[in-house]
């Protein structure tokens, strides 16, 4: 499962945003099902800005859904479509 580390970046808004959309587009062009955005549990923050990405109309054309891990609030799933 490929996955994307936030926590390096996290204090540069630019930087995240990059990161997240390179990391989808490379995530659903090589065929991966489900990759992991990790945020990190903290306040909470930087994964609501991860889900408000994800949530942007043109940014949800490249995956089926998305959801917090279970057990687990500082990784977010992504699926791909098969």
């Amino acid at each position: 499962m490929l996955s994307l580390d936030l926590h390096p970046i996290f204090r540069n808004n630019r930087d995240i945003e990059l990161a997240m959309r390179q990391f989808l587009f490379s995530a659903a062009h090589s065929g991966e099902r489900v990759v992991e955005i990790i945020p990190g549990k903290g306040s909470g923050k930087l994964r609501q800005r991860v889900v408000a990405f994800l949530d942007q109309k043109h940014i949800k054309k490249l995956y089926l859904r998305h959801e917090t891990a279970p057990g687990n609030d500082g990784r977010v799933l992504v699926w791909f479509r098969d």
